[in-house]
């Protein structure tokens, strides 16, 4: 448990084992439970660690998010990262980053070996109920976020323009310009009351250890296409093509699929094999930068198998590791001014939006295809907010109903 050392301040216990074993098994609980992409992600982390487990407040969850969505690299992992980070230090960072990669990672290795036998996995029924109630988890998050950070009508306001925005231009630019744009108006024209942080996470980086992140993913990512051109080895091209894909990739792990292409097609696997494996990246929970761990394993080369698979695994998502160690110092403190409270009131009623967009597409277009599916996603939802049925539940439910309508 974490200790309090006044109403406004939640510090975590660093270097407790209990603690590391419960992140551990948390993430571990999520990364075989939580389909539907990012976005979905999101709704099961808030779901778990602000409704069930409560390590942290609606506000400070939603922060966090926003301060993932404008990093580079895979938004659900960083919010992980910063968890674990805020509940058992830096080994607990590591655990939810492990818990929550782990099983998707395996499994996507296991399908390298056999892509034959496992390419009908993401057209079974099993997964497509999975993606049906990841519209009623989706579905959860945006009204539960609504409530609590578009609570007038301006901010509902700016969650309409964010959502409309990313309609009709559906990128990962809109969404940065949403978020950035919500700010702005956020700045300018919200005048709240000042408010100090219900809960205060130390997530227990110095601001010396944060700069020396920064530096360090600024070094890697000038040095390392230096290093592979100079040694002239394809591992070290590879390394430096994973470590590039996963620093500047803004807006989830789908954005990621052109750069890694780019990286491994076709020297070291076919473009066939890739979009197999693409096609069981959609298939298994947890994040989809994952699929790295599908094209360590696949491609030709000294490192394949195992031991690739595991190793670029680690390099694409080291970039995102750093980014947030880095920007986490600084970003707790600044929230506390009154001008960052507007502009981040503005940039989560825009994350509200964003949500909302999501919903619809790509969620709703890649799950709903009936009336049968949307009365499946309507039941999922009223077991989430009505019944308050845990998601895990709801998604092993979905699952079977999804393969037995399929059969």
């Amino acid at each position: 448990m974490a200790s309090t050392s006044s109403p406004d301040t939640l510090k975590r216990t660093p270097g407790r084992a209990g603690g590391v074993l419960e992140v551990l098994l948390a993430f571990l609980r999520l990364g075989l439970t939580s389909f539907g992409g990012p976005v979905a992600h999101l709704g099961y982390f808030r779901a778990e660690f602000v409704q069930r487990r409560r390590w942290l407040d609606d506000r400070s969850y939603s922060d966090l998010v926003a301060l993932c969505q404008f990093l580079p690299g895979p938004a659900s992992s960083q919010v992980g990262m910063a968890l674990g980070l805020s509940r058992a230090g830096w080994l607990g960072a590591c655990m939810a980053w492990v818990g929550f990669t782990l099983p998707s990672a395996l499994a996507l290795i296991v399908f390298a070996y056999g892509v034959s036998r496992y390419s009908d996995l993401a057209t079974s029924g099993a997964v497509h109920g999975l993606k049906v109630a990841a519209v009623a988890v989706v579905a959860q998050a945006v009204w539960g976020m609504a409530k609590s950070l578009c609570p007038d009508r301006s901010r509902a306001g700016l969650a309409i323009f964010a959502a409309l925005l990313t309609l009709v231009l559906p990128s990962a630019f809109a969404q940065i310009g949403a978020i950035l744009g919500c700010g702005l108006l956020g700045w300018g024209l919200l005048k709240l009351p000042h408010q100090r942080a219900s809960v205060h996470i130390d997530y227990g980086v110095s601001r010396r250890a944060g700069i020396v992140a920064l530096t360090l993913f600024t070094a890697l990512l000038l040095g390392l296409p230096l290093w592979a051109a100079t040694s002239g080895s394809a591992t070290w091209a590879l390394i430096d093509g994973f470590y590039r894909s996963g620093a500047l990739v803004f807006g989830g792990g789908h954005v990621v699929l052109p750069m890694l292409q780019s990286t491994v097609v076709p020297d070291a696997i076919s473009n066939s094999d890739f979009l197999a494996g693409y096609g069981a990246a959609q298939a298994v929970p947890g994040p989809l930068f994952s699929f790295a761990a599908y094209l360590g394993a696949v491609m030709n080369g000294p490192l394949s198998g195992w031991v690739g698979g595991l190793l670029f695994l680690v390099v694409i998502f080291v970039p995102a590791f750093l980014m947030v160690v880095g920007a986490l110092p600084f970003w707790d403190t600044l929230r506390q001014r009154d001008d960052i409270q507007s502009t981040m009131a503005g940039v989560n009623a825009g994350v509200v939006g964003i949500l909302l967009s999501a919903l619809y597409d790509p969620v709703w277009t890649s799950a709903i295809y009936s009336g049968i599916d949307f009365a499946f996603a309507l039941a999922a939802f009223g077991l989430l907010v009505y019944a308050r049925i845990s998601p895990v539940v709801v998604v092993i439910l979905a699952a079977i109903a999804g393969q037995l309508l399929h059969m």
